[in-house]
């Protein structure tokens, strides 16, 4: 989505909650965010089931909370954290929940099962950085996905990945920040030496971003 197309989105989404029609906010929320953020879910759960009951929970989550949202960040932002944590609590949820939410809101095309091939066995040396990625663990995926896919700013990281539900000082979100940076240093240094070991990169080549 292009930025002029997401600032689009925020205002629709800002009006219909000034007028109080929530529903409609929630509904436009996810025709415009509930791709990528599936996409997210997917990327973080590896798992069909897992990624399908967390953005049943996101949305009920959007659902209660969107009359509460303040309007402090961006709305995306603001869906991003609610995704972050129904990611969580599934990962941490001791069995599966019904899901109460119609099938048909829930974009299946962002989570089809991917494949199980190793990754010495793919033949595309992005394939093979992206199984690379995906051997992290969950919090460091999200780290990665936020950062370099979603391409959010350091702040908006901050916001999405802080603890607890009181909304963070600007002290505090500048120091959050600065550790989420220096954290995503480390797993770019993990990754290339991952990368060296796999015959990817020459040793001291940067992988790079894009493959991050």
């Amino acid at each position: 989505m292009q930025l002029e197309e997401r600032e689009k989105l925020e205002r629709e989404i800002q009006e219909l909650c000034r007028r109080g029609d929530t529903a409609g906010a929630v509904e436009r929320a996810l025709e415009g965010y509930g791709q990528e953020i599936m996409r997210l879910m997917a990327s973080v759960l590896h798992d069909y089931e897992r990624s399908r009951d967390a953005f049943s929970l996101f949305s009920e989550n959007l659902l209660r909370g969107l009359s509460g949202f303040r309007w402090e960040s961006s709305f995306r932002t603001w869906a991003y954290r609610l995704a972050r944590n129904a990611c969580y609590q599934v990962m941490h949820a001791p069995a599966g929940r019904e899901q109460p939410m119609s099938a048909s809101k829930i974009p299946d095309e962002s989570i089809r099962p991917r494949s199980e091939t190793r990754p010495w066995q793919r033949t595309s040396v992005k394939e093979r950085f992206r199984a690379l990625r995906e051997s992290l663990e969950p919090n460091e995926r999200m780290l990665l996905l936020l950062r370099v896919d979603q391409r959010l700013s350091w702040e908006e990281v901050a916001r999405v990945m802080s603890e607890g539900e009181a909304p963070l000082s600007d002290l505090a979100l500048k120091k959050r920040a600065a550790a989420l940076r220096q954290q995503f240093q480390r797993i770019k240094t993990q990754l290339r030496t991952l990368a060296q070991e796999e015959g990817l990169i020459a040793d001291g080549q940067d992988s790079g971003t894009t493959h991050v």
